[in-house]
């Protein structure tokens, strides 16, 4: 009996696009930190020459440790009500005592936004480390997630604050006005 030789079922083509889905997906969770990445918040402050002033980190725990803001609001990335609970990010510029012309702020993913200080108010926008009574993780858009009360005002409700409501934020540098 002659045996035909070893035919893919599958072509090539068809299979390709799921290779390289399959190894996209396993290149981000076996990057370090990625999977399991630590709760940890950098802050840089920077002098207008652009020298690091100083740097701190904050988990959940010294967030908690500084006066909290909480809301429940509705997001265009969530389903139903959501209730947030951080710290103001003009809470955690008081604790640093500096006076910012800007934040920026970088998400693990190298995301980036801008913020100018003057479009910061004393309750708004929010570092949240907690959604619905819970911690955030990677997998849910933590470890913190800048956002604003959506539903309290309209001027929430704009592209400008949807593309500033950072998630999976890692690092804020605080960019110190001229003395």
């Amino acid at each position: 009996m002659i045996r035909a030789p070893f035919r893919l079922v599958c072509p090539v083509r068809t299979l390709l696009p799921v290779l390289v889905l399959a190894l996209a997906m396993a290149s981000v969770t076996a990057l370090p930190g990625r999977a399991d990445h630590p709760a940890r918040l950098t802050v840089t402050v920077k002098a207008p020459d652009g020298t690091v002033r100083r740097s701190l980190t904050f988990d959940r725990a010294a967030l908690a440790r500084l006066p909290q803001t909480e809301f429940t609001t509705r997001t265009i990335w969530t389903d139903g009500p959501q209730h947030f609970r951080g710290v103001a990010l003009a809470a955690l510029l008081a604790q640093l005592g500096t006076e910012a012309t800007h934040v920026e702020l970088d998400a693990i993913n190298d995301y980036t936004v801008s913020i100018p200080a003057a479009e910061i108010a004393a309750d708004y926008p929010v570092i949240a480390y907690s959604r619905n009574g819970a911690a955030m993780h990677l997998r849910d858009m933590g470890p913190f997630w800048l956002v604003y009360n959506y539903d309290a005002d309209p001027a929430f409700r704009t592209q400008t604050a949807y593309a500033r409501s950072i998630w999976q934020l890692e690092r804020i540098t605080v960019h110190l006005a001229t003395p």
